[in-house]
């Protein structure tokens, strides 16, 4: 896939093509099926296939204080790398940008840089241009007057509709299940491993400690089972994804404050992982963030969370 940002910088070899555009969070289950129709359409007409996304988020510009993303920037651009289109077009979402009504959006990105062919898009495609304006019936108003066909998938879920809105919601919940239904996979953070308390190892179980700055929503507080890639390490090597209980919350047995991401790789504390980039993967919640009145009362109820956690990834292979 070839990523780009400067529209004036499109290759001549992914124009014309087959598009679609979208914020992509998660890049769950929903926008895949897009992606795939994108693909198909594009192999089936001999052209390539082109994906167009915002950086920022449009959200992080209008309301920057009421949204967290699944996904953000690299990770979201690293999974639609994974989907098999050609191209990814990352516009620079800014305020100026946003004065574009859809119209002007459509034909200055579409038609005149992209020389598009067909826009495949999920009949919830709304809200773009100026005003938020642009739907469906845009589309295709502007397909028939500038000579490109408007592709339209239903709505797609199973017993709910896939959507970047419903992962939030779960996650937010500790639906951890829920949400990697509808995402097709594990939600995941990456970051890189800083210092913290050094209370887990003190206690015979040494954490990675992800940064504040990491990448990805943080789920609700809570034990997680799931698993540790050490993102550096190639793809074949068996120190690279590791199982792992994964501790969300503020540490409230140490009456700790700061919100945190931490695992513990199952069995083993021979690791230094300081400044490695790690991902994360929540597989399943075991159960909330507890206060407990003694140390003993916590370490018996972490040997029980790493057992669960062992029990729970033994039948799973890491994604």
């Amino acid at each position: 896939m070839h990523r780009w940002t400067d529209p004036a910088a499109t290759p001549a070899g992914l124009r014309p093509c087959v598009a679609t555009f979208g914020n992509f969070d998660g890049v769950h289950l929903g926008h895949r099926a897009v992606l795939a129709r994108l693909v198909a359409e594009a192999t089936e007409r001999g052209l390539p296939s082109v994906a167009v996304t915002f950086d920022p988020h449009p959200a992080a510009i209008f309301h920057p204080d009421t949204l967290e993303l699944i996904s953000p920037g690299r990770l979201r651009d690293e999974l639609l790398g994974t989907t098999g289109i050609d191209g990814l077009l990352v516009l620079d979402f800014t305020e100026e940008f946003a004065q574009q009504t859809a119209e002007e959006f459509i034909v200055h990105t579409f038609v005149e840089t992209l020389g598009v062919r067909a826009i495949v898009v999920g009949e919830d495609a709304r809200g773009f241009g100026r005003g938020y304006t642009g739907d469906v019936g845009t589309l295709s108003a502007l397909g028939a007057a500038h000579g490109f066909d408007v592709i339209v998938l239903e709505d797609l879920g199973n017993g709910e509709r896939w959507s970047s809105s419903a992962v939030r919601r779960h996650l937010a919940a500790g639906e951890i299940a829920e949400a990697s239904a509808i995402l097709g996979r594990p939600h995941r953070m990456t970051g890189t491993v800083v210092h913290g308390a050094h209370r887990g190892r003190e206690l015979g179980y040494p954490t990675a400690n992800l940064s504040p700055d990491s990448l990805g929503l943080v789920p609700a507080d809570g034990v997680y089972a799931g698993w540790l890639t050490r993102v550096a390490k190639a793809g074949d090597d068996p120190e690279r994804t590791l199982p792992a209980a994964i501790s969300v919350g503020t540490n409230p047995t140490f009456d700790g404050t700061l919100r945190t991401v931490e695992a513990y790789v199952l069995d083993r504390t021979d690791l230094d992982l300081y400044d490695e980039e790690v991902t994360v993967e929540f597989v399943h919640r075991i159960r909330p963030t507890l206060r407990f009145d003694t140390i003993e009362e916590l370490l018996e109820a972490m040997a029980g969370d790493i057992e669960t956690c062992r029990q729970v990834l033994a039948s799973i292979v890491p994604s």
